[in-house]
């Protein structure tokens, strides 16, 4: 099933129409990225806060418009019958939670994490956790120039020792999980299989074709040697990419 089923079967359900959900959601100037969507016009909406409180709103999780699997899982859910492929063992990691100007990010739980069935391997632990971040709007403004909206930040504990010399384990790093393919080089949190990684991912030109490859790159290359990875590696999953990274210094 497709996300753009996946909605109108919602709609439909809910009674709705996009002036309606827009309005419920009260956002009123989404009505027409909705209809859009609705009619087909466009297969994946750009993930905006607008969308994430359509989702919320309709009682899925938004990564079901861009996922066919979990679109069939997320409306067997509503619909109460299984599918073959069984469900994730958590749901992903709350939205910011937004209140009197300030925002209060919460951490990517690695532990059942998105899109996963158990705990990510990691190349090592993080030296404890960093629960969440209680900021100000401003705060975001001056130390977050972009990002896909709000309700896609959330923090990751830096692990191992891969890329010391950009942060050290247990640093906070920001993270933004709107972003799931790879458009730019950049820092990104990824999974292959059940093992995570944080790396940076750089896009080079196949040799013998006219694709490209990813290539892993640790900031420790002395001891992690880079290597390259098909983007259409069917076990490869771009869980976010890293914002903004703060490194610790001990003193």
């Amino acid at each position: 099933m497709d996300g753009v089923t996946l909605f109108n079967k919602l709609l439909a359900k809910r009674g709705l129409n996009p002036t309606s959900l827009a309005a419920a959601i009260k956002r009123p100037t989404a009505q027409s990225g909705f209809d859009r969507f609705k009619k087909g016009d466009i297969k994946q909406p750009r993930r905006t806060e607008s969308f994430d409180l359509a989702a919320r709103f309709l009682g899925v999780d938004a990564l079901a418009f861009y996922d066919e699997d979990l679109a069939e899982r997320e409306w067997a859910r509503i619909e109460g019958y299984a599918t073959e492929e069984a469900p994730r063992s958590t749901p992903p990691a709350p939205a910011p939670h937004v209140d009197a100007g300030e925002v209060v990010i919460v951490q990517y739980e690695v532990s059942g994490g998105m899109d996963t069935r158990g705990k990510l391997l990691l190349e090592a632990e993080p030296p404890g956790i960093i629960k969440s971040w209680r900021v100000d709007r401003e705060w975001l403004q001056l130390n977050v120039r972009s990002y896909t909206s709000l309700a896609n930040l959330c923090i990751v504990t830096g692990f191992g020792p891969s890329m010391k010399g950009m942060f050290n384990p247990g640093d906070p790093l920001l993270m933004d999980r709107g972003v799931n393919r790879v458009d730019h080089e950049g820092v990104y949190f990824f999974r292959v299989g059940d093992e995570g990684y944080i790396k940076i991912l750089q896009r080079v030109p196949e040799f013998n074709g006219p694709g490209f490859v990813l290539r892993v790159i640790s900031k420790n290359k002395d001891d992690f040697p880079p290597y390259d990875i098909s983007p259409k590696n069917p076990h490869l999953h771009i869980i976010g990419k890293i914002l903004t990274v703060w490194k610790s210094e001990q003193y």
